[in-house]
């Protein structure tokens, strides 16, 4: 397995409220950051705080071809199971396998080893700013969908 590409995304001391300024986000609470026409995929610390605990993952395969906005897995918690959606339209590359050991990563950190999967990117459709992000979670209240 491939690694993500080296992000500086986090700051040194994680906040549940740290929205990272180079990345942008979905109304469903992922984020994704492109490099080259390929995007690496995580959900925000918003929605990883909001789920809890994360105990297992359904990733889209490598080789799948995902849709923007349509629902692509699913993140089950202690709590609830939650949908995962695509942010952009592309064909899965990788997936991030340590996950299936380790899924409390996503909660521990959401925006490096917690990260979901990368695509090669065809469409990207909706993307929202760090600040229309921010704005959006001051409105949702936990809300996923």
């Amino acid at each position: 397995m491939t690694s993500a590409p080296q992000l500086p995304l986090e700051p040194a001391a994680e906040t549940d409220t740290s929205i990272p300024r180079h990345l942008r986000y979905t109304w469903d609470h992922e984020w994704l950051v492109v490099d080259e026409g390929n995007a690496t995929v995580g959900i925000t610390a918003f929605a990883a705080k909001v789920l809890g605990d994360v105990v297992h993952l359904r990733l889209p395969a490598v080789g799948s071809w995902v849709e923007a906005g349509e629902s692509c897995g699913q993140i089950e918690s202690l709590t609830a199971v939650s949908g995962l959606y695509a942010p952009a339209s592309g064909r899965v590359l990788e997936v991030n396998t340590a996950l299936a050991d380790d899924p409390g990563a996503v909660n521990a950190a959401p925006y490096t080893g917690g990260w979901l999967f990368r695509l090669r990117v065809e469409n990207i459709a909706g993307a929202l700013t760090p600040d229309a992000y921010a704005a959006h979670c001051a409105h949702t209240q936990g809300d996923r969908r």
